[in-house]
């Protein structure tokens, strides 16, 4: 007897989530910033069946760190990867501690009429004193402070995602008049450090509003559509789930897989001689294809969907692609998106009204 279908996203960023996964790459180091490569690890994310895929980002350049990552902004590759992909969500990590949200508001709008409604935003923050030079803003120190900026940020991009009702383009080349002005709105937001008037500079989007992805308490259950729980183990990531207060939950969970040439744990071990692996206290599966399958299907009685980390894309994706999702879909525990749906419908959510037009209709309940 099968359980709840599971959803299944992939962080396809770099290398894998080790350090050191680049030492066990499958392509030469020149390789990793290339279109072809972004387009084939999205390509067979989306054949396997993954609702979505996500893309980590940080504004800081490579430093003396065992991880000398270099990275294309996230929003850049989600619009490569919309264009070059059907069925699949994308959802690039966007932090709003420093950046305008007028302008991450109509980059991640504008991505979602790229990929016709299957644009998400992973919200998390930059809690590194270097990142406010990078940006040239006053360090935001503390986390009570960088939550707000979450805050204000979330609520303002929604705001402004509904600072155009559906149909306030109208493109009459009989009246020569490309929109309807009664259907924009000012969000006229005000919060603690800084103002937005609005309208936005884009139409809303296909989905009405982007799936937000964040973790519980840096951004308030009511402005997240997913919660990104942790937990080191299942009973852990149940509590979490319990309290997450969110239409949908996901949990974090790293994997090193067993592979024809090495065990999971021998993977590990050989770029543990490199760089420790960072505990970021997600649950982590260290083994056999079947038992992250178990471990998967364990998940599905609490979590709606699961974030996977494979600790080195190259060798740990293709056991996936091969092993994993297949079993879950014999036990008929995978959720495929199909495709010509958006991801909210994907994962189940409705299309929101919006806020403007809905306060139109009460005041006028003619």
């Amino acid at each position: 007897m099968s359980g709840p279908s599971l959803h299944l996203a992939v962080e396809i960023d770099g290398d894998g989530a080790h350090p050191a996964a680049w030492r066990r790459a499958a392509h030469s180091p020149d390789q990793l910033l290339t279109p072809r490569r972004v387009a084939r690890v999205a390509a067979v994310a989306e054949n396997a069946g993954f609702t979505l895929v996500t893309l980590d980002d940080g504004v800081l350049p490579p430093g003396a760190s065992p991880n000398p990552v270099g990275r294309i902004g996230a929003v850049e590759r989600a619009a490569f990867v919309a264009a070059s992909t059907s069925t699949v969500g994308i959802a690039p990590v966007v932090p709003v501690t420093y950046a305008e949200p007028f302008h991450v508001a109509g980059q991640l709008a504008s991505l979602d009429h790229i990929s016709v409604g299957r644009a998400g935003w992973v919200v998390t923050e930059e809690e590194r004193p270097e990142a406010a030079r990078a940006w040239g803003r006053p360090l935001v120190a503390d986390a009570a402070a960088r939550a707000r900026e979450s805050r204000d940020g979330v609520e303002v991009a929604r705001a402004l995602w509904d600072s155009w009702e559906d149909d306030a383009v109208i493109r009459s080349v009989a009246t020569s008049r490309y929109l309807d002005r009664e259907r924009l709105h000012y969000i006229d937001f005000t919060g603690e450090t800084y103002a937005v008037k609005g309208p936005a500079i884009v139409p809303r989007p296909p989905q009405g509003q982007l799936v937000v992805l964040g973790r519980p308490g840096r951004v308030p259950a009511a402005q997240l559509d997913v919660a990104l729980v942790q937990g080191r183990d299942l009973a852990s990531v149940a509590t979490a789930a319990a309290a997450a207060g969110t239409p949908r939950v996901f949990a974090e969970v790293d994997v090193a897989l067993d592979t024809p040439d090495a065990t999971g744990a021998e993977r590990v071990a050989d770029l543990e001689r490199h760089a420790p692996w960072t505990d970021r206290r997600r649950l982590r599966h260290i083994g056999s294809a079947s038992q992250l399958t178990a471990l998967l299907r364990e998940l599905s009685r609490t979590v709606d969907g699961v974030r996977l980390h494979p600790l080195v894309l190259d060798e740990d994706l293709p056991i996936l692609t091969r092993l994993v999702l297949p079993a879950l879909s014999e036990r008929r525990l995978l959720a495929r998106p199909l495709p010509g749906t958006s991801l909210r419908s994907a994962l189940g959510l409705e299309r929101p009204a919006n806020r403007f037009a809905a306060a139109a209709v009460q005041e006028d309940p003619r």
